[in-house]
């Protein structure tokens, strides 16, 4: 008995581990390098050339730069899609500075800060105006709001500000990205290294931004807009995400496609490695969950498909169009799959706070 409990105890890493047969630095390592790493290298890519399009636009603000910047933002906001749910690391919070995600992903874009700061011609960022820098502020910037083309030009060329302001949000989220991807360069080894399913686990810290990324989705890009959140009485739909270029439903399904690919394991050439599926398939209990969890997934992308494409998804919301309340109630079905049910079979805790009530 003494040796039977000698023997459990090494095989305990300090997290309610549920199974012994499963190679959790395994599926680490693929997520590393098939999934996390080349989504940021993506990003950071991409987020090159928005930089050198929005330079070149403000420098000489005419119709051809405004669609190339415009476009380079488009290609980058859905890399960002695909990056977002990895807010741990060298991604996660450090000191007084948020997450990547908060940082450069703050939506909606406050439009009053912008303004403010581009007439007082203060470009430092030097603040905690999170919803004033990083894609959405640029998008706000670029695309306007009940602007015309013309009317979008006409105000850069005759303000040096605006001019170097959007500069200076550019320049800054290059920055940020930069530092994540540099940071994995050195936190990979640590990453894969730490593969207990304890609250300060890599696998821990995956998993939770895997269901908070999922959350995002369904909470802020789907029910606030659509007025279903606590203490809402109607509709709001200047609150959906990407909301002045009108490309709202189109990040939606790439965040949902990247949501998807995390669960599978998933890399870039859709080729499946060990991810959290496999993993729950390893535990008593977990084919039947990924059943049921397959199952109701399919039933938020046809509700996702259903969604009509011809109008923007802010007019949609105002409408209270019927298929978003069947989006928005497939995807709060599907939340006790990744939240709650996986969270007991794997013995993962839910370390955030998502404040559902579910």
């Amino acid at each position: 008995l003494g040796v039977s409990i000698l023997l459990g105890s090494c095989g305990n890493d300090g997290g309610n581990d549920t199974t012994i047969s499963f190679d959790r630095r395994e599926m680490l390592s693929d997520y590393a390098a098939n999934i996390i790493i080349p989504a940021y290298s993506d990003l950071q890519s991409e987020v090159n050339a928005l930089k050198t399009s929005t330079e070149a636009f403000a420098s000489a603000p005419d119709n051809d730069n405004l669609q190339a910047a415009q476009l380079a933002w488009t290609n980058a906001y859905l890399a960002w899609q695909s990056a977002n749910a990895f807010n741990f690391g060298p991604a996660g919070e450090q000191g007084t500075r948020k997450g990547l995600i908060e940082e450069i992903g703050t939506f909606p874009a406050a439009e009053t800060k912008i303004e403010t700061a581009i007439a007082a011609n203060d470009h430092s960022l030097n603040n905690f105006d999170r919803d004033a820098r990083g894609f959405l502020a640029l998008e706000y910037l670029l695309f306007g709001k009940n602007k015309s083309t013309s009317e979008l030009i006409a105000e850069f060329r005759g303000t040096p500000s605006r001019q170097a302001h959007i500069k200076a949000i550019a320049n800054h989220l290059k920055t940020r990205v930069d530092e994540v991807v540099n940071g994995w360069a050195t936190y990979q080894s640590e990453f894969l290294n730490n593969n207990g399913t304890d609250a300060g686990s890599s696998t821990s810290a995956l998993y939770n931004e895997f269901v908070r990324s999922f959350e995002s989705a369904k909470n802020f890009k789907v029910g606030l807009p659509a007025g279903k959140r606590p203490g809402q009485t109607k509709p709001e739909p200047q609150l959906v995400e990407a909301f002045y270029s009108g490309l709202s439903l189109t990040m939606l399904k790439a965040h949902l496609q990247s949501i998807e690919a995390i669960y599978y394991g998933r890399g870039n050439n859709s080729a499946s490695g060990l991810g959290f599926k496999n993993y729950l398939e390893s535990v008593e209990g977990g084919k039947e969950l990924v059943a049921l969890t397959e199952a109701q997934w399919q039933k938020v992308k046809d509700a996702l498909n259903a969604v009509p494409t011809d109008q923007p998804f802010s007019v949609l919301v105002a409408n209270n169009h019927p298929t978003v309340d069947a989006l928005h109630t497939e995807l709060q079905k599907h939340t006790r799959f990744f939240k709650s049910d996986m969270s007991s079979l794997l013995g993962i805790a839910i370390t955030f706070s998502s404040g559902d009530g579910d």
